[in-house]
């Protein structure tokens, strides 16, 4: 495979990735803080050390990929979720390849920043990683897809990183996905997959597993819905890997003009879709354990209409409410105020009626209970929805059939017949 020819010309990478909080330690073991670490499910059984040693991720396997970074000049997407296991510890993989005289020329941040602790849809700005000295360019915001000039031969000027970027030869694609469409790392995967394409540069993704990869559900998104929270038409949960996702990008031709990207896969290693896995290190400030993890595919919607998710809470994506809900029906309270990755939390200062989710059961499907009652229980139903609902959902249908009164289960039936298609195409893209 000609995975490593040099920089032809025009455009190059694009790259969303949550970013994590805190430096580089160069050469040293990387432990996040302990706000950091993502605790278990309370309801999901731990999984021991030796579970979690059976599963090698991509990144882990430095054997396999090194060949092809060596007298490379190599760009990352990456964040916090960046690592290499090493017994109970972590070395940021950054770290790692500097210390294995790898040529890091840029790190590249999706939503969220480097060190993942901006807020959802914060602008992220460039900057240097102090530790380390690498260029750092936001993939986030208005520059998407990484440009000519961050990655043509330039000068490294600290004073305009916008335009002191080395050329790259090839590209690591290493972020913690949680396999759910309107998670925007999917969509830095696009750019920086349809960069890498245009600028003839090879791409390898380090492959991690998806914690919600037990189960495929949702509807189809029609692709006049398209946007950053919804690149392709596939449903809400995939059940696949960001590698196999990648593949399945470039297999079914979505990117621009129908290019292909030059792109590697480095496998997991002992590992399959039904294993359930908790993450070690929180992909994102506003998913703080594997609850809300478990959780965010179904109260995501929620982001599309006047109901809070706990944005502003300790227990994001595991409680939601609004002041508008019934008081009687919805005894649970909570008020909103501005903390890590919520500056700005919606209904903010103010009492919210919910419900309380942090001891609720795993949930192998997406739980459409929640949204509907929420709507037939709110004081002013013309003001429920907002037009994000369309976005994240992917089609028009969802909110009508819910106005209009469909229960749950006539609502999925209506998106068997597109699942059962995604599912072929999957099926051909599959590494687990």
């Amino acid at each position: 495979m000609m995975l490593f020819n040099v920089f032809k010309n025009t455009v190059l990478l694009f790259v969303l990735v949550m970013i994590s909080c805190g430096n580089f330690s160069k050469k040293e073991d990387y432990r996040p803080k302990s706000k950091d670490r993502l605790p278990i499910h309370n309801n999901q059984k731990p999984t021991t050390n030796n579970q979690q040693l059976t599963i090698i991720v991509g990144a882990n396997q430095t054997d396999v990929y090194l060949p092809f970074l060596k007298g490379k000049r190599v760009g990352i997407v990456a964040n916090q979720t960046s690592v290499i296991f090493k017994g109970n510890k972590y070395v940021h993989l950054v770290d790692s390849l500097l210390s294995l005289k790898i040529n890091v020329v840029n790190a590249f941040a999706p939503e969220h920043g480097f060190r993942g602790t901006a807020d959802a849809g914060e602008h992220i700005k460039d900057g240097i990683d102090t530790k380390t000295g690498v260029p750092i360019i936001s993939l986030y915001g208005n520059n998407k897809k990484p440009k000519l000039e961050q990655l043509s031969d330039a000068k490294k000027l600290e004073e305009d990183i916008n335009k002191s970027v080395s050329k790259i030869d090839v590209m690591l694609f290493d972020l913690q996905d949680v396999g759910v469409r309107f998670y925007t790392y999917a969509a830095t995967l696009h750019y920086v997959m349809e960069a890498c394409a245009e600028a003839n540069i090879p791409l390898i993704i380090l492959d991690r597993p998806n914690p919600n990869g037990q189960y495929i559900d949702g509807p189809i998104l029609e692709m006049e819905n398209k946007s950053f929270v919804g690149m392709h038409p596939i449903p809400v949960t995939h059940g696949m890997t960001i590698g196999e996702y990648g593949k399945m990008i470039n297999g079914e031709k979505w990117l621009k003009n129908g290019v292909q990207c030059d792109l590697k896969v480095i496998p997991l290693k002992n590992y399959t879709h039904q294993m359930a896995y908790s993450l070690p290190i929180k992909p994102s400030p506003n998913l703080p354990n594997d609850t809300s993890i478990n959780l965010y595919p179904s109260l995501c919607f929620f982001e599309g209409t006047n109901i809070s998710v706990g944005r502003g809470t300790e227990s994001q994506f595991q409680v939601f409410g609004s002041p508008f809900l019934n008081k009687t029906k919805y005894t649970y309270t909570f008020s909103p105020q501005p903390n890590e990755g919520a500056k700005y939390p919606l209904h903010q200062g103010k009492v919210c009626y919910g419900m309380d989710l942090t001891n609720s059961k795993i949930l192998n499907g997406l739980d459409l209970s929640f949204l509907i009652n929420a709507y037939h229980a709110t004081q002013n139903k013309t003001e429920f929805f907002n037009a994000f609902f369309t976005k994240l959902v992917g089609s028009k249908k969802l909110q009508k059939q819910i106005e209009t009164g469909l229960s749950e289960t006539e609502i999925k039936a209506s998106w068997q017949k597109g699942l059962e298609t995604f599912r072929a195409t999957r099926s051909k893209y599959l590494l687990y």
